[in-house]
């Protein structure tokens, strides 16, 4: 297995076993009501799930090819995110409304550079 792999495991038992926990979980979030630590978990998951498409844009800039893509995907997660952003401004969240406007930038230069060298892939 790739160390990706290795990693992924990794984290996924860690969540999990703090989630599960009742006991970690009751005593640690929901009694304490800690908005830090709820604000460190925010731009963690934020982070995470921001640059998960960070990977496919890479790809497409690295080869200046469309093949294998498809900007459905970026389009919609990037639709969804304005609604989180707009969310976020409503509720004054700052993980919320930091990571969604990164997220919007990096899934709108994906569509724009699938449908830059799409035109460019027509032209040859």
């Amino acid at each position: 297995m790739k160390l990706s792999k290795y990693l992924f495991i990794a984290i996924n038992a860690i969540i999990f076993a703090f989630a599960s926990n009742p006991v970690w979980a009751s005593d640690r979030i929901h009694k304490t009501n800690n908005p830090v630590f709820a604000e460190i978990i925010g731009l963690i998951a934020g982070f995470g799930t921001t640059f998960a498409a960070m990977p496919d844009l890479l790809v497409m800039l690295k080869n200046r090819s469309t093949k294998g893509m498809n900007p459905r995907m970026a389009a919609i997660m990037g639709s969804f995110q304005t609604l989180w952003l707009v969310y976020g401004l409503m509720i004054n969240a700052p993980a919320v409304i930091f990571w969604n406007a990164i997220a919007i930038v990096i899934n709108g230069t994906t569509v724009g550079a699938y449908y830059y060298f799409a035109r460019l892939e027509k032209t040859r």
